[in-house]
């Protein structure tokens, strides 16, 4: 009988990673523990969480008899993530850190930490999605270096692992997975692939570990945790006091302390309003942000967005984008937002025209959050395509904005104005 196979499981301290860490066991891996520390802060109440959760980690790896190892990533999650994240904010555009830090930290120093320094065969995370591998296909894939060519060999024979949705596609979360790159995807395992979350919390009841179980469930940005958004972006970007203007007549309806605060579609906080009004637009340049009266109102639609170069995940587009210029595929740009059916075009450029079948509330320019799936032939599923960041939105509902106030011309010609520099 030969070694066992070894793999690194990236331990949170919450259910989803210990229940793959058990699995992987059951499987009868030989399986390290890891804990990653990326962000070094107390809450509100003088805690560390991240202690806390390194504890629960170690509990969850003594009960299963498995090695417990902890790295810390703090100084690279700031440089790499977090400094990266408020430049996003000042240029008026909402990032997702979980997305970045997939990409930067976990599938990055954290795959390298696991395969150079523990001698793993392959890494596991807790995440629920699916790849085109079995998991003996893993273990056969070969460790290869970052290209050194800008063109790759035309007979070179590929076989690029995809990403898809696991069986829960509630809790769908290739979303965050979208911009690991392949080598990594290649010799990653997602051992909750094809159960959903209610049978998870199931098998560590059952299994003894009722402190994970017992856990709520992280949910917003990791390293804000409950407090205020507004109250902790400014702890580290200078307040830009600005107003808050209505598109329907121009008038200054409030202050605030700066447009990154805020991002498209929330509420404004806008103090001596009897009625709630929504973020419509953010201008950097006069620090005024947009409002409208209305959740649903019209200004709020897009139909139309252009966006950077598409991040593949098999690291080229499909063969029928690159033939025909022009795909049908279906679309999101919040996790768990319905998909929704889209044509895509190809710019001679690598920027990419999407055409949604009907209008979307609040998209938002920067949110390296958007992605594109097609239906995979075989299953019930459904495979992520790539990742992109929108530059710009096309308005609807433009035959509303004739014979309004200046105050929306004003707004309408500077996204067209935006728009024809992209």
């Amino acid at each position: 009988m030969g070694l066992a196979r070894h793999v690194v499981c990236a331990m949170s301290g919450g259910v989803d990673s210990s229940v793959s860490a058990l699995l992987l066991k059951r499987r009868g891996y030989s399986v390290t523990g890891v804990f990653m520390k990326n962000w070094d802060s107390l809450d509100e109440s003088g805690l560390c969480t991240s202690d806390k959760d390194c504890e629960d980690a170690y509990k969850v790896c003594q009960t299963l008899d498995i090695p417990f190892h902890q790295v810390s990533y703090v100084k690279e999650y700031w440089h790499e993530v977090f400094s990266n994240l408020l430049k996003e904010y000042q240029k008026g555009r909402t990032p997702n850190p979980d997305i970045m830090c997939n990409k930067h930290i976990k599938f990055n120093h954290f795959y390298k930490y696991a395969i150079d320094t523990l001698g793993a065969d392959a890494m596991a995370t807790g995440h629920y999605a699916r790849t085109s591998q079995e998991d003996e296909e893993v273990f056969q894939q070969t460790f290869s270096s970052p290209p050194t060519k800008l063109f790759r060999d035309r007979f070179e024979i590929r076989n690029p692992v995809r990403l898809h949705q696991g069986a829960d596609l509630f809790k769908d979360q290739t979303f965050f997975l979208s911009q690991i790159p392949q080598d990594a995807l290649r010799h990653t395992l997602f051992p909750l692939a094809g159960l959903t979350k209610d049978f998870v919390r199931k098998i560590a009841i059952e299994a003894g570990l009722h402190h994970v179980v017992k856990k709520k469930e992280s949910m917003g940005i990791c390293f804000i945790g409950e407090r205020n958004f507004e109250n902790f972006i400014l702890e580290y970007l200078e307040p830009k006091p600005g107003s808050f203007v209505s598109v329907e007549d121009g008038s200054v309806k409030g202050n605030h302390k700066g447009w990154f605060t805020m991002t498209l579609g929330q509420r404004a906080r806008i103090g001596g309003q009897k009625d709630p009004w929504f973020v419509v637009d953010k201008d950097i340049a006069t620090g005024d942000v947009m409002v409208a009266p209305t959740t649903n109102h019209p200004s709020l639609f897009r139909d139309t967005l252009k966006t950077d170069r598409f991040h593949w995940i098999t690291t080229e587009p499909p063969r029928e984008l690159a033939q025909n210029k022009m795909m049908e595929c279906h679309f999101r740009f919040i996790h768990q937002m319905p998909l929704m059916r889209c044509t895509v075009t190809l710019n001679m450029d690598g920027t990419v025209w999407i055409s949604l079948a009907e209008p979307v509330r609040a998209l938002t320019p920067g949110q390296v959050t958007m992605k594109s799936f097609l239906y995979v032939p075989f299953g019930f599923n459904k495979m992520l395509l790539c990742i992109f960041s929108l530059l710009c939105c096309t308005k609807v509902m433009n035959a509303w904005a004739v014979g309004r106030s200046s105050s929306w011309g004003r707004l309408s010609s500077r996204c067209s104005a935006v728009e024809s520099g992209c």
